[in-house]
């Protein structure tokens, strides 16, 4: 899907075509790899690394295992000028049967293009997608210690509607909400 919104960099969203064996593609996972290592910030917080300086393909596959194997979980790459810029991990129903909405689980772009609107565009392109899927609302959780994850996402129009710990790793996180109008 291209939709092209006032100041914000021309992205390309794909969902990722899995091979046969339902595994991650070698090129994809290499450049999946690349974009990962470059936010070595935001692993220091997230913990998802042993080494948020040492990020290597193999551990990017076995964190990215579980939404490879779930079939309501979609992985986009985002694509400006035919480079990865970034991913968005989204999940169309959570576990949850009480949660009617979709989520965002993991939305990251690449360090050395960030504070060029790439996060911002492929925000919007998610939030399209489902509203063209007729859903009416999306969720996001934050880690509490991603001060500068919460203002970009408040920032976009989504609201702290609750707190509680990831299903994961049992981290503190703000849970965010924005309906789609």
């Amino acid at each position: 899907m291209i939709t092209r919104r006032a100041n914000l960099p021309r992205v390309i969203l794909e969902p990722v075509a899995l091979t046969p064996d339902r595994d991650l593609p070698g090129p994809v996972l290499t450049e999946l790899a690349e974009l990962y290592a470059s936010n070595h910030a935001y692993h220091a917080l997230s913990g998802d690394f042993p080494d948020p300086y040492d990020i290597r393909a193999e551990q990017v596959a076995v964190a990215l295992a579980d939404e490879v194997r779930n079939p309501d979980v979609e992985i986009l790459l985002a694509r400006s000028s035919g480079r990865l810029v970034g991913v968005a991990i989204t999940l169309a129903h959570h576990p949850d049967p009480a949660d009617p909405d979709p989520w965002i689980g993991l939305l990251i772009v690449d360090a050395n293009r960030q504070r060029e609107g790439h996060g911002r565009a492929v925000a919007t392109r998610v939030e399209d997608r489902f509203r063209e899927a007729g859903r009416d609302a999306l969720r996001l959780a934050v880690l509490d210690n991603n001060p500068g994850a919460l203002a970009f996402w408040t920032a976009l129009g989504y609201e702290v509607i609750g707190h509680r710990r990831d299903r994961v790793l049992d981290r503190p996180c703000a849970v965010l909400r924005k309906v789609l109008r």
